[in-house]
């Protein structure tokens, strides 16, 4: 499809066993990046699949569902509406400095930065792609200077083929679940339905998404 390793592909079998959790940053990754008036910032439902099945997958592999959040640096109420449906763990809003969402997430609910992968697009999300155990970085064509400097400072493991507001989450998703090699299995029991699919959806739909406001100088308040 035109996705770059940067780190070659063995090293994505060794480290996708070591993950417990997945973030996203937003704006540039679920959608294009493209500002409206109303600060309209959509994504897309194969998106949100992917990153359902994604989790399904994990939760088959491992026997848990694992920590999901988004990182924005605005309050994107399509953020929060997408994590409240799919029953993310986190949504952090108005983030200037990404690091402190990491620092957070490593303090209140003791995951390691080295348990986490991380999906995004600029040189604001650079402070948590040079600390994760996985950096997923979505392609954009009119910034090879961006794209160049994370490849040459060890900030990215892989390049997505799409752009984002072209499905790049999903194609992201469906890498890591071919890593963990039971696509045909999460799939076939996605179509299904009952069973394993049943109960993995009773759990991630007991998860109450917790929204979080960060400001360069301010303690996370929660809820927002």
């Amino acid at each position: 499809m035109g996705g770059e390793f940067v780190t070659p592909y063995f090293t994505f079998l060794d480290r996708v066993p070591k993950l417990k959790g997945f973030l996203f940053d937003w704006d540039g990754v679920f959608n294009s990046g493209i500002k409206s008036e109303n600060f309209s910032s959509p994504f897309s439902e194969a998106d949100s699949m992917g990153v359902n099945m994604l989790r399904f997958s994990h939760w088959l592999r491992y026997g848990e569902i694992p920590f999901t959040a988004i990182i924005t640096g605005l309050n994107n109420q399509e953020a929060r509406t997408l994590a409240t449906r799919e029953h993310f763990s986190v949504v952090y809003s108005n983030v200037k400095f990404k690091q402190e969402a990491l620092n957070h997430i490593e303090t209140t609910f003791k995951l390691s930065p080295k348990e986490l992968a991380f999906t995004f697009d600029d040189i604001l999300d650079f402070s948590v792609a040079e600390n994760t155990l996985l950096r997923f970085m979505i392609r954009r064509n009119a910034s090879p200077l961006t794209t160049d400097y994370a490849r040459r400072n060890n900030l990215a493991d892989y390049i997505s083929s799409q752009e984002g507001g072209r499905h790049a989450v999903r194609e992201i998703c469906e890498l890591v679940m071919s890593v963990c090699g039971n696509v045909d299995d999460t799939y076939k029991k996605r179509t299904v339905f009952y069973g394993d699919y049943e109960n993995y959806i009773k759990q991630r739909n007991n998860i109450h998404t917790i929204f979080y406001s960060l400001h360069a100088t301010d303690t996370p308040k929660d809820p927002t």
